[in-house]
């Protein structure tokens, strides 16, 4: 590494270099073990005491002996074709448990909704294969289609197209589920047998669910209630519900049930939808190739009759222009004498079947029937039927609304989710009920522990203590303070007064102890740009820029109209950090005091190098297991594209800490890879030339140039956004290509590694068993309800200040390092401390946070939107490769 790191000395620019192993140093090989998740060795003590209460309730079997026999279900139409549909199998199945019940023995079952079945006593084994009708006609019209796929003259002949289906349906026997297995996992059992019992008791709580005509949504479903739902803006409505699973844990077996919230389309006329959505007030100005894509596999019923359809697209034409053959009836003999008609289909529905249309004339109909058979139905008599998800990615105002009208507080919480438990009485479900399962009614009981707020170092060396997971700057100095001298301010919004902006930025930067002299220029973008494109506004802007500047700045203050979704944001930093190399921070004030100018000035004292507060370990170099050998901390996440784009590239951010033996700063390396891939692909990335262009080469050399060329002899990795059925695999693929990066580097000593994957994504919670509020932040619980083997266990970190806190859920996969459970929950606590941005501490690590901001910031500089329409219709779509930054600010500590 040292020889590397000389090349390195002389080179322009670090991202642009890919050494090859200098030929005297011999690369010694290290076997690439596959490692197991390692089990608990024991559990913390520190920290205050505190009664707790847990969203867990404890169930109890009083048949283990008792068995799960699996079955495989294979549903065919009378043609043989697949039946794809879980709405249909559902339909199916019930119909045939209602139709064969004498022949299955009466026995109760719970079905996937796709290919399990399950029962508690064998199927006689003559039950096999079953023929099923249904005496209504799926996704068809009750009403106006006839065979043919046209518009029929009245509803006298919709009995015609209520054809039963027919269904073949087979059965096989597939395995057994003992329930014992629940048992054996209290004891450490294989994961796959646990998973196999625990999969079957979450199908039964579907089932459940299914049977009250409720929307599933994994294991969450939502009743249609409208006293559950709440309007989140542009046709959206958000709908609570509870999620409810099996798990079994520490203290034994437990029901954990949680309310959940979801986002439907708002039931209603189709128009009414529209119109909300396209977020405009007359018909005449609805985009309808938009509508077109957002209404695509919809579920409506018209006002005519009360069939259900699902709508597969648009017709070419309006209503009034778009003509279908319409069969004549020969007087009131009732046959048609094989007479046909060309019409339009509004002047079937307004002459022959008398419906006054008022808007539809000049709008397209929707159409449900097939691709090669039409039916056409008038938008204005088209509803939306409940419960119906909405899969697009919300806008910020949406998200921001359902986030605030999904809050609970905990007391409420509580009494919500206690009534469900006594509500859905689970007790009384026939398989449950036959395997003697019964749930306590009350929230468990857990001890939890308070870990005490690490104590920090600000400007001076004077102690900043954080009270309740918070600190502030007020009459304090940073610990390490830049010196801006050449700059700039400008303005891409009309409403800002950016001289004023300046002048408060100087005082509040001047008491923070930041010394910023006058900005060269303060420039206004002129009217007419404001007219062009996004990529245009910015070019003109900085061509105005420079002909004001002697030399290029060495920070600019970028003013935006909007907050977070501005088009301006990814061009204007894509043009700073990879064309330039100038450190920028984009503001959308819009209320401009001291707070808000000293988060800014958090903000841009990092990103110039300067350090806002230490821990006051960091500062005497006393962290356990850190401060006498040199190690690195990893925070590593993917982002990947909103639901239903899969064409969208994921991006991988990994940050690592520099220099040693601080863990406050971090670098970030950022690429992209293939859709909806959570292993990160490129931390070794060897080249054809031999050369490696990986993510971990990056950070490794950087570490050894800014730790006083000292390599990392310990590796820290905090890993997030990964399920429980990935630890395995993610932990052995992304550890061997970080041992396969150090090894190119010629290094034989491969460091020791600790492996961490932190959760936001789960439904246990931590209330005061003595108080209403949340919990306090440091609050620690690794007994009772964590895993019962696996080494994990929940920090809530942060204080909880609306809604009821969520903690993180961390799981130790791998440890060489050595951590006491102590000193790994203290430092992975004292890691919620070093968010430079901040004066909270945060819910996760800093490390995973920085990690989750690079991704989700250098998503929007590169723009996927223009990507992927550009590239639309192909079959293999590349992955495009991010912009690299510019080498004036490669080492910054992460570009936002």
């Amino acid at each position: 590494m040292e020889k590397v790191c000389e090349e390195m000395d002389n080179s322009p620019s670090l991202p642009s270099l890919s050494p090859t192993i200098p030929p005297s140093v011999k690369v010694e090989k290290v076997d690439l073990l596959k490692r197991s998740i390692i089990s608990r060795p024991g559990f913390g003590t520190s920290g205050q005491h505190i009664s707790l209460l847990t969203n867990h309730f404890k169930a109890s079997v009083k048949n283990p002996d008792e068995i799960f026999y699996h079955y495989s279900v294979s549903i065919h139409f009378e043609d043989g074709k697949a039946v794809d549909g879980k709405g249909i199998g559902r339909k199916v199945i019930d119909k045939l448990y209602q139709t064969y019940s004498s022949e299955l023995s009466g026995k109760s079952f719970a079905y996937d909704g796709a290919h399990s079945l399950y029962t508690v006593r064998p199927l006689p084994q003559n039950c096999s294969e079953f023929t099923i009708i249904l005496e209504e006609s799926i996704g068809k019209s009750s009403g106006s289609p006839s065979n043919d796929g046209s518009l029929s003259e009245s509803g006298k002949r919709s009995k015609h197209s209520l054809q039963a289906k027919t269904f073949k349906v087979e059965i096989s026997y597939a395995a057994k589920v003992p329930l014992k297995f629940i048992s054996f996992a209290l004891q450490g059992a294989e994961p796959e047998r646990v998973q196999d019992a625990m999969r079957v008791l979450d199908v039964i709580l579907r089932q459940e669910a299914a049977n009250r005509g409720c929307l599933l949504v994994r294991q969450s479903f939502f009743h249609d209630d409208s006293r559950m739902f709440s309007d989140v803006g542009g046709g959206v409505t958000g709908v609570r519900g509870f999620h409810s699973s099996f798990s079994p844990n520490l203290g034994g077996f437990s029901l954990n049930m949680d309310v959940s919230t979801t986002v439907i389309l708002t039931p209603g006329p189709v128009l009414d939808f529209l119109l909300a959505n396209q977020n405009v007030r007359e018909h005449c100005y609805i985009d309808w190739t938009k509508a077109k894509k957002t209404l695509k596999n919809m579920r409506i019923k018209a006002r005519h009759h009360n069939m259900e359809f699902k709508i597969i697209g648009f017709s070419e034409n309006p209503c009034h222009q778009q003509f279908f053959t319409l069969k004549l009836r020969n007087g009131n003999r009732g046959d048609d004498g094989g007479e046909t008609s060309e019409i339009t289909v509004y002047e079937y529905f307004t002459k022959h079947r008398g419906i006054e249309l008022k808007h539809s004339a000049f709008m397209p109909c929707l159409d449900v029937g097939k691709p090669k058979r039409p039916i056409y139905m008038p938008l204005e008599l088209c509803y939306l039927v409940p419960l119906q998800r909405y899969t697009k990615a919300l806008s910020l105002t949406q998200r921001t609304s359902l986030i605030e009208k999904s809050r609970q507080k905990p007391l409420d919480k509580i009494k919500v989710i206690t009534d469900a438990v006594k509500n859905y009485c689970y007790d009384g479900n026939p398989l449950l009920a036959t395997c003697g399962i019964s749930i306590e009614k009350q929230l468990t009981q857990v001890d939890g522990r308070v870990l005490e707020a690490p104590k920090l170092k600000v400007g001076g060396g004077e102690d900043c203590f954080p009270r309740n997971g918070r600190w502030n700057f007020n009459n304090k100095k940073l610990y390490r303070a830049t010196w801006i001298d050449s700059w700039a301010i400008v303005n891409f919004s009309s409403s800002c007064d950016i001289s004023y902006i300046s002048r408060e930025l100087i005082n509040c930067g001047r008491n923070k102890g930041i010394h910023i002299e006058r900005p060269y220029t303060l420039l206004e973008e002129d009217s007419q740009s404001r007219i062009a494109g996004p990529v245009i506004r910015v070019e003109k802007m900085f061509e105005r820029l420079m002909t004001k500047l002697p030399d290029p700045p060495e920070f600019l203050l970028c003013v935006l109209a909007e907050r977070k979704n501005s088009d301006i944001y990814g061009p204007w930093k894509k043009k700073c950090l990879s064309s330039l190399g100038i450190v920028t921070q984009c503001i959308a004030p819009i209320k401009i005091n001291e707070q808000y100018l000293t988060n800014v000035l958090l903000k841009i004292n990092s990103k110039l190098g300067g350090i806002n507060s230490l821990l006051a370990i960091e500062h005497s170099r006393g962290i356990p297991l850190i401060k006498d050998t040199p190690t690195m901390i990893l925070g590593m996440d993917v982002s990947h594209g909103s639901p239903g784009r899969s064409d969208i590239p994921s991006i991988a951010a990994v940050v690592g800490s520099r220099p040693w033996p601080l863990i406050s700063r971090y670098r970030a390396v950022v690429r992209t890879q293939a859709s909806k891939l959570e292993m990160i692909e490129s931390l070794f990335k060897p080249l054809a030339n031999g050369e490696d262009d990986g993510i971990m080469r990056e950070l490794l050399l950087d570490f050894y140039q800014i730790s006083n060329r000292r390599k990392p002899s310990q590796i820290v990795v905090f890993r997030d956004g990964v399920n429980e059925s990935q630890f395995a695999q993610v932990m052995n693929t992304e550890l061997d290509q970080m041992i396969k990066a150090y090894q190119h580097l010629g290094e034989v000593d491969v460091p020791k590694f600790t492996f961490i994957v932190a959760q936001k994504n789960h439904r246990t919670k931590l209330f005061q068993a003595a108080a209403p509020g949340n919990v306090p932040p440091g609050t620690v619980v690794d007994t009772k309800v964590v895993h019962p083997t696996n080494y994990d266990f929940f920090m809530c970190s942060h204080a909880g200040m609306i809604g009821t806190s969520r903690p993180a859920h961390y799981h130790v996969l791998l440890d060489e390092i050595g951590f006491s459970p102590d000193d790994l929950q203290n430092l992975i606590h004292s890691l919620s401390y070093v968010n430079q941005r901040s004066t909270i501490a945060s819910s996760l690590v800093a490390p995973i946070f920085y990690a989750h901001l690079a991704a989700h910031q250098m998503g929007q500089i590169l723009k996927f939107e223009d990507f992927s329409e550009s590239l639309s219709g192909q079959e293999s779509i590349p992955v495009p490769q991010l912009p690299r930054l510019h080498k004036d600010v490669a080492g910054s500590m992460f570009f936002c």
